[in-house]
């Protein structure tokens, strides 16, 4: 009798895990952004630039499973006129509906992001995108845009928080990342 018992029990394991695959992957994207330059619309007006500022689309799928708020940055990893590399954009709070970022949704006071959602302060100091200006002669820096899915709807972060506040602050809520990284110079 037990041995049928183990047999039924096995047999129904198997029945069970063999529908369900793997889960896609979670992923980040953007329509007008490869792995290499920015068009010049989304770079830096400023320090030489003379791009349009502009933040690119974004777009992303597959968040895990109990997401309730995204968190999106751009970082500079490769800025080395400082020990810890550049803030770019930082927006939090973004509820577990959103699935995009439009054009232009980096703007100061921007009315394009959720109602929900704020921008954090960049190493330029401002609450707003700021695009690349890698230094004349460096080789190509890695912008790294991240996406975190968080298992809270809010961060308890003031307001104006750094991307590095941020970042450190929504580790303990972490559910999942998905990064899109593109090569820039000048």
């Amino acid at each position: 009798m037990l041995k049928k018992l183990f047999l039924v029990l096995a047999s129904a394991t198997v029945c069970m895990s063999a529908g369900a695959g793997p889960a896609p992957a979670f992923t980040l994207r953007s329509p007008v952004l490869g792995a290499a330059q920015f068009p010049k619309k989304y770079t830096l007006n400023d320090f030489g630039c003379t791009g349009g500022n502009q933040s690119p689309p974004l777009r992303w799928s597959n968040a895990p499973k109990g997401t309730q708020s995204f968190v999106v940055t751009l970082f500079d990893m490769d800025e080395h006129n400082t020990p810890s590399g550049w803030w770019h954009w930082v927006v939090y709070d973004l509820p577990a509906n959103a699935s995009e970022l439009p054009e232009g949704a980096g703007i100061v006071n921007s009315m394009t992001l959720p109602t929900a959602a704020h921008q954090g302060r960049t190493d330029l100091g401002t609450d707003a995108y700021h695009g690349p200006c890698p230094d004349k002669g460096d080789k190509p820096h890695r912008y790294v845009f991240t996406i975190y899915a968080l298992k809270v709807p809010k961060l308890s972060v003031p307001p104006d928080s750094s991307g590095a506040m941020v970042v450190y602050s929504l580790q303990e809520h972490l559910l999942g990342k998905a990064t899109l990284v593109v090569h820039h110079g000048r």
